[in-house]
């Protein structure tokens, strides 16, 4: 891929000095800034899990049995409701 890139006076002057001091040729240093950024960003195929891992067990109730005691625990709040 080809890519052209208008920079400001002061920034061309920067890079350059920069590639200067390090020895770096211009692409090479391109090519890199963007494999670098590109590994920083978050992909763009993001799990279900990774989308709502933050919510998950958010509102917790502490009890570690609710999937294996559903029923009754349902009962036990449906009992309390109606009795208060």
């Amino acid at each position: 891929m080809k890519l052209t890139v208008r920079l400001s006076k002061r920034l061309e002057g920067a890079l350059r000095a920069h590639l200067a001091r390090r020895r770096v040729a211009l692409a090479d240093f391109v090519r890199g800034a963007i494999a670098e950024k590109l590994g920083r960003e978050p992909s763009m195929q993001v799990s279900a899990y990774d989308f709502g891992k933050r919510l998950f067990g958010k509102h917790g109730s502490g009890r570690n049995d609710l999937s294996a005691n559903r029923k009754a625990i349902l009962n036990e709040q449906l009992l309390g409701k109606h009795h208060r």
